[in-house]
């Protein structure tokens, strides 16, 4: 008896052991199907999304490749050739068209014409811009028709606007000379605009008034996003008016301005229509854009080879400074703690 007993209990771990092998079989096979459904799924999930990202992106790129990429091709591959705009191009050139294009006075006074407009618009425009928004930030009666009327230029097109200065400055006949010889002062005889000592200067200033409104409401947007918290503690502390805009207000609205200010920046390099209404570039190309240079070359001389050069010697002078401002000016505002630390650096020099 006992040594049945003693059997049966020698038995039962081989038999355990032989009923329980299955059933761990089928829990890894179980455990590995689930593993995979989830990679699947995964995977699935994966390419979905791509799929949605190509869907939406897709017509954004064949729109950007059409209108941006292509040209820019077809420009460098025009200036590589003498083309007059008809029959195929054959006369190779190439870097002949550049070296024409770099040692053209007119073109070299044209690029020193746009500095000189990047550089002044934004010496003007930022004191005026900075200094109105911060009048408009404050409550006052015709804030909302204030902001409307400095606004309106900016939204009028370029050639309205181009237009009405034009006729505004007309020499002898003009409102602006009638309105100086109201006041005792004496026009210059071939206008504001034909007098090559003044034309681009005039234009400076006719820019300023149609571009100002831009910076206004992006200064005024900037506004916004300082905290009252900041001005309440420097009003405890006794600051300023002065010192509150100085050491808060200016310091946090560095982004705004830096990207205004790069806007600006591009927009001066690439300037041709209210030029071109204006003065077309004259008197005496005292106001030539490298755009009115090339728009010049290309459609009235017909030297579409000289045309595609100067445009591809304006897209790497346009960006080769925007790299530059991207990297040593705009890198400044990637750091998500930026804000922050000019909050604790403004209100550290204010308590100073």
């Amino acid at each position: 008896m006992a040594d049945d007993v003693t059997a049966s209990a020698a038995a039962s771990p081989a038999t355990s052991s032989h009923t329980g092998a299955p059933a761990s079989r089928t829990s890894v096979r179980e455990a590995g199907a689930a593993t995979g459904g989830r990679r699947k799924r995964g995977a699935s999930a994966q390419w979905r999304k791509r799929a949605e990202i190509a869907f939406f992106t897709a017509p954004a790129l064949i729109l950007f490749a059409m209108f941006v990429v292509w040209p820019i091709i077809t420009a460098v591959q025009m200036s590589l050739y003498k083309w007059k705009g008809f029959g195929p191009m054959v006369d190779f050139a190439g870097l002949g068209n550049y070296i024409s294009v770099l040692t053209n006075e007119v073109f070299t006074d044209a690029l020193v014409h746009n500095l000189i407009i990047m550089v002044g618009s934004i010496a003007l425009q930022l004191p005026l811009g900075l200094g109105i928004a911060l009048l408009l930030n404050r409550k006052m009666w015709g804030q909302s028709a204030l902001r409307t009327i400095i606004f309106v230029p900016y939204v009028l097109a370029e050639v309205i606007a181009g237009v009405v200065w034009f006729q505004l400055l007309q020499p002898q006949y003009g409102v602006v000379d009638t309105i100086l010889k109201a006041i005792g002062v004496q026009g210059p005889p071939q206008g504001f605009l034909g007098t090559p000592d003044l034309a681009l200067w005039t234009v400076l200033i006719v820019l300023t008034w149609k571009y100002l409104g831009l910076a206004v409401i992006l200064f005024l947007a900037g506004l916004q996003g300082v905290s009252e918290d900041l001005y309440e503690a420097a009003q405890l502390d006794g600051a300023s008016w002065w010192q509150v805009q100085r050491k808060i207000t200016i310091p946090l609205l560095g982004p705004t301005m830096r990207t205004w200010a790069f806007l600006s920046m591009i927009g001066s390099l690439q300037l041709f229509d209210m030029v071109w209404i204006l003065t077309k570039g004259g008197p005496a190309n005292a106001t030539t854009t490298m755009a009115t240079f090339l728009i010049e070359q290309g459609t009235q001389r017909q030297n579409f080879g000289i045309a595609g050069a100067a445009s591809v010697v304006l897209f790497v002078v346009a960006l080769v400074l925007a790299v530059a401002y991207q990297k040593f000016i705009l890198s400044r505002d990637t750091n998500p703690d930026d804000g922050r630390t000019v909050a604790k650096k403004s209100k550290r020099g204010v308590k100073a």
